[in-house]
């Protein structure tokens, strides 16, 4: 007896198919029949997707939050390599005043 391969739905097909019945208030079954899912599968997506509900709106402070630590990131090295540049040249110049005389 040969098994039937397993359909897997993206997290994508699976909102689409919740904001289908929410928002432009498309029944159930339609939806069911159309992926060919039992009611039960469609349910279980949609308490996910409300349980999971906050996560929409962390990711975008987390995302926030990650571009701002790299933009930190990225001015410490700067102000690292400005610094090694400065002591390079103070290096320099106390080298000349001491060769000249003045120190």
């Amino acid at each position: 007896m040969a098994q039937k391969k397993r359909r897997r739905f993206s997290e994508e097909q699976k909102v689409i198919a919740v904001r289908r019945h929410l928002l432009d208030k498309t029944d159930v079954s339609e939806i069911c029949n159309e992926l060919s899912i039992h009611p039960n599968q469609f349910y279980e997506w949609q308490r996910i997707f409300f349980e999971n509900g906050s996560r929409a709106f962390m990711k975008d402070n987390a995302l926030q939050e990650k571009k701002t630590a790299t933009l930190i990131k990225s001015l410490e090295n700067k102000i690292a390599h400005k610094d090694t540049v400065i002591s390079e040249i103070m290096s320099e110049h106390i080298a000349l005043k001491k060769h000249r005389g003045e120190l």
